[in-house]
């Protein structure tokens, strides 16, 4: 296990990255999950950050592992999982993520369906869902999303119309917010990629 990290800022974001996949997890093709969260990360975020990666196999036990270690162990504040969320039996991802919860956070998963019907009927297939884990030194949110970088993108992002204005809010506007009333640090997103939303009572001036 990993020691609990320390910060080196009091706003630095540690978040936990896990792909979920048997053959990249064996070597059979290269991993597309990592990269595409660790890319959008660094174009959305403006506040320090830190990622600690897990890559690992459609198993219940190594999925349940690799995010009880990254929240009890590695004291991240946002863990964000990528594929193992559909129908197929192998596909388990929601199933250890609801293991190492203590609330789940259903709003996540309507609107990661409710973006990715724009693009595909077979959305309603998608089981993602978020979850807090909380310990009495520890929370942190977990959330599942889908297994294409592209797709991650406008799950995270939303959807624009031809001006560039919003007409779908992608589920990350909402994750700053979130981590500040969970005990976390306050997280600042590049508004070019998306817009965090807070209550006037919770921006810093």
């Amino acid at each position: 296990m990993s020691p609990k990290q320390q910060r080196s800022h009091p706003d630095e974001l540690l978040v936990g990255l896990v792909s979920i996949s048997d053959r990249a997890s064996a070597g059979v093709y290269a991993d597309l999950g990592l990269p595409g969260l660790r890319e959008w990360l660094a174009r959305a975020l403006r506040s320090p950050w830190r990622a600690f990666e897990r890559l690992v196999a459609d198993v219940p036990s190594a999925i349940e592992g690799a995010l009880l270690e990254l929240v009890d162990q590695c004291g991240c504040d946002l863990v964000l999982t990528t594929g193992g969320t559909g129908p197929a039996r192998r596909d388990v991802t929601p199933e250890a993520t609801r293991a190492v919860a203590t609330r789940e956070m259903p709003g996540f998963g309507e609107q990661m369906r409710r973006i990715s019907l724009e693009f595909v009927p077979t959305a309603i297939l998608s089981r993602q869902v978020g979850v807090l884990r909380e310990t009495p030194e520890h929370s942190a949110l977990i959330l599942n999303l889908p297994g294409q970088p592209k797709a991650i993108a406008q799950t995270l992002e939303g959807l624009r119309d031809a001006q560039g204005k919003i007409v779908v809010p992608g589920i990350f506007a909402a994750v700053p917010y979130c981590i500040q009333l969970i005990g976390g640090p306050y997280m600042e997103t590049d508004p070019d990629v998306v817009v965090a939303y807070r209550p006037k009572a919770a921006q810093r001036t």
